[in-house]
């Protein structure tokens, strides 16, 4: 039997389980993946407390992994047994061997690490459409990044400086700053004690942003949008403080002709040939060591809920990876 991590019903961490499963073979269009690293991100919190309906439970959480392909389907073409790969956006990460299909794989190369895959597949790609997609970044910009000690915060620190851009980080403490700072960010701010749009404009001369990548939601709205320039974006990708409700877009109006955006990672790799273009990129820049990925803390595939206490409550830092 095969060890997975399992919930019976949406709520706190506790109901993670480790359970046994019975994973099988591969059927049409499958591959059996044996894991050898797997991902932790904000998005497997919000399918465990149902704010994200995953369907029919039992479920596996985990959306992201690397390991080995241990052996392959009828109508399996472009994978065989032994290639290393990697996936983001697939639920069911959380086990030690799985099946699934093969559209949401990619070949990892030999310059790229499982741990490091694991680590950097959703937040990588993320940062990617955010940086050049979402709003393309120019040289020059001076872009605002909330939780910029966070994985995401970081890969998009250390891409953004290397596209030529000035950042701004927003993060909880000093440690965290020195954090940010190492990872691309020319100034922080501490949004516990400081006042985000304020220091924000006090640093660009009263000018504002063009764009505020904000993954904190409720809690940081008005901040990232009293940060921005006229015509300035302010792109939505997360809800760390909890989900933006009751929103009137009159607002955007009345603070500049600002736009909005909620992105998702699923649209922006959508078919196999933008998949395939986000993935190389992130291989590209984290193979030549243009950004760095770093895994703050790592989890035997046992302590998954303790994993997610420590997120939720903000004890994490960089990417976080579960060993299974």
């Amino acid at each position: 039997m095969t060890k997975a991590i399992r919930i019976h019903e949406y709520g706190g961490a506790d109901n993670l389980k480790l359970e046994d499963v019975d994973v099988g073979a591969p059927g049409d269009g499958q591959v059996r993946i044996k894991h050898n690293a797997i991902g932790l991100n904000f998005i497997d919190v919000y399918q465990r407390t149902g704010l994200y309906d995953i369907g029919a439970l039992p479920a596996t959480l985990g959306m992201e992994g690397a390991g080995v392909i241990e052996e392959v389907g009828t109508g399996v073409s472009d994978f065989t047994a032994g290639d290393r790969v990697a996936y983001a956006m697939g639920m069911g990460a959380y086990s030690e061997a799985r099946l699934m299909t093969t559209d949401r794989l990619v070949k990892v190369p030999d310059n790229v690490g499982d741990e490091t895959a694991a680590a950097m597949m959703l937040q990588g790609m993320t940062a990617r459409y955010l940086l050049k997609s979402s709003y393309a970044v120019q040289p020059g910009d001076t872009i605002l990044i909330t939780a910029a000690a966070g994985g995401v915060g970081q890969i998009i620190g250390q891409w953004a400086k290397h596209l030529g851009a000035t950042v701004i980080g927003c993060v909880g403490s000093e440690e965290k700053a020195a954090l940010a700072k190492a990872n691309g960010c020319d100034h922080t701010i501490l949004y516990n004690s400081e006042d985000i749009a304020a220091r924000v404009m006090e640093i660009t001369d009263g000018a504002g942003v063009p764009v505020s990548y904000d993954s904190i939601g409720q809690a940081t709205l008005m901040a990232s949008l009293d940060s921005l320039a006229p015509a300035g974006a302010f792109i939505s990708y997360g809800n760390a403080s909890g989900p933006i409700t009751d929103f009137n877009p009159g607002v955007l109006a009345a603070k500049g002709s600002l736009y909005m955006q909620r992105p998702t990672l699923g649209t922006y790799t959508r078919n196999r040939e933008l998949l395939n273009e986000v993935a190389n990129d992130l291989f590209d820049v984290v193979g030549a060591g243009t950004v760095k990925i770093n895994i703050g803390q790592t989890y035997p595939l046992a302590e998954t809920a303790q994993a997610h206490r420590d997120l939720e409550d903000r004890k994490t830092t960089g990417s976080t990876v579960i060993m299974p």
